[in-house]
C-alpha cells in the first residue's frame, strides 16, 4: 500500500466504517447494561438463591406502596356478592371514594389492612415466581418461541400454590371492617397468627389452602402476561424516538402497558379468587357459596352480568402499573447490584 493510501485510511472517519458495513444492532446492544431503564439484552447471571431473596425484596417493597388499592380492590369485588346489579347498597363507588371511606372509617391503619401477611404472600409467591422465571431465563428456556409467556404461566402457578394460604388470610383481614361498610362474609379474625390458628382448627391443613383453584390461574394468567408484555413493551418504548431521550418515562410507558393488559385478562380471574377465598364454610368444610372455580364463574354472571366479574379493575389497574414498575425496577437494580459484588 503506498503512502497516500495508508494516509488516506487513517484519515477515515469513525461514522464511516473502514469495511463499509454498518455495525450490527445486536452486537452494539449487547454492550448495553441490562436495567429496567435501556435495552434488554440477555439478563445477568445471578445465583439462583440469591435471586429468589432479591425478587421477593423487590416484591415486598413495592407491596408497602400499593396495600391500600389492594385493599379497595378486595372491597370492590366482594360488594354486591351474588345480587343483581341496583339491588344492593353501594359503600364503595370507585377507587379515590372508596380510599376515603375506608380512611375515614377504619383510619390510616386500614388502608394498610392486611399488609404484614400480604408481604409474606408477596416474599414467598414473587420470590418463588421471579427466581423460577430467572432459572428458565438462565436455561434458555425463554428464548424459544412463546417460552417467555410458558415460563411465566409455570413460575407463576408453583408461586400461587405455594403461597396461597397467606392470601387466604390477606384477603380476610382486608374485607373485614365495621358493620357500617361491611361487603361479603366478615370472618372476625384478631390478627394475623389468630387467622393461621382459626383455620387450621376449624378445616384442617387443607383448609389454609382453600381456594387455590381459583389463585393459580389467576396468577398463571397475570403472570405470563405481565412478564411477557412488561418485556416486551420495554423493548419497544427503548426503542421508540418518543422515549428514548427518557428512560423513566419509558419504564412508566412500559408498567403502564402491561399494567392495562394484566388488569383486562387477570381482573375476571382475581374476582373468582377472591369470592372463592373469602366464601363462609359449613360444617362439613365446604364452601357455602361456590363450589369450585366454574361454578363461582357461573354464578357470578348469572347474578351479576358478564361486567361482576370486572369489578374492582379499577384499583387492579391502578396497583398493578405502579406495583410492576416499582418490583421490576428494584429486582433488576438489585440483581445487578449483585452481579457487580459478584
Amino acid at each position: 500500500m503506498d503512502h497516500s493510501g495508508v494516509t488516506q485510511l487513517l484519515k477515515t472517519s469513525p461514522k464511516d466504517p473502514v469495511f463499509g458495513g454498518q455495525l450490527s444492532h445486536r452486537m452494539a446492544s449487547s454492550a448495553v447494561p441490562c436495567t429496567v431503564f435501556g435495552p434488554s439484552p440477555a439478563p445477568p447471571a445471578v445465583w439462583p438463591p440469591l435471586d429468589f431473596a432479591l425478587g421477593a425484596l423487590a416484591c415486598c417493597a413495592a407491596c408497602v406502596f400499593t396495600n391500600p388499592l389492594e385493599v379497595v380492590k378486595t372491597r370492590l369485588q366482594l360488594q354486591g356478592e351474588l345480587c343483581a346489579r341496583g339491588s344492593y347498597q353501594m359503600h364503595y363507588r370507585g377507587v379515590l371514594q372508596a380510599l376515603w371511606v375506608v380512611g375515614r372509617t377504619d383510619g390510616l391503619r386500614g388502608l394498610q389492612k392486611g399488609l404484614s401477611v400480604g408481604l409474606i404472600y408477596q416474599g414467598v409467591m414473587k420470590g418463588v415466581r421471579l427466581g423460577s422465571y430467572s432459572c428458565c431465563e438462565a436455561l434458555g428456556i425463554t428464548s424459544f418461541h412463546g417460552g417467555s409467556l410458558l415460563s411465566g404461566a409455570g413460575a407463576g402457578a408453583l408461586g400461587a400454590f405455594i403461597a396461597s394460604p397467606a392470601y387466604l388470610v390477606k384477603t380476610h383481614l382486608q374485607a373485614q371492617t365495621v358493620s357500617a361498610i361491611a361487603v361479603g362474609h366478615q370472618h372476625n379474625h384478631m390478627g394475623v397468627s389468630d387467622a393461621f390458628v382459626t383455620i387450621y382448627r376449624r378445616d384442617g391443613l387443607t383448609g389454609l389452602w382453600r381456594g387455590v383453584n381459583g389463585a393459580v390461574p389467576r396468577v398463571m394468567v397475570g403472570s405470563a402476561t405481565q412478564l411477557a408484555t412488561f418485556t416486551s413493551a420495554k423493548d419497544w418504548a427503548s426503542r421508540s424516538q418518543w422515549f428514548s431521550s427518557n428512560r423513566w418515562l419509558s419504564a412508566l410507558i412500559a408498567a403502564s402497558i402491561s399494567g392495562v393488559a394484566v388488569a383486562i385478562t387477570m381482573t375476571p380471574f382475581d374476582v373468582i379468587s377472591t369470592r372463592l377465598y373469602n366464601q363462609p364454610v359449613d360444617e362439613f368444610r365446604r364452601g357455602r357459596l361456590y363450589q369450585g372455580f366454574l361454578d363461582c364463574m357461573l354464578k357470578v354472571c348469572q347474578s351479576e352480568g358478564l361486567l361482576g366479574l370486572y369489578k374492582g379493575m379499577g384499583p387492579v389497574f391502578l396497583r398493578l402499573a405502579p406495583h410492576t414498575m416499582l418490583s421490576m425496577l428494584f429486582w433488576d437494580l438489585m440483581r445487578q447490584q449483585a452481579v457487580k459484588d459478584y
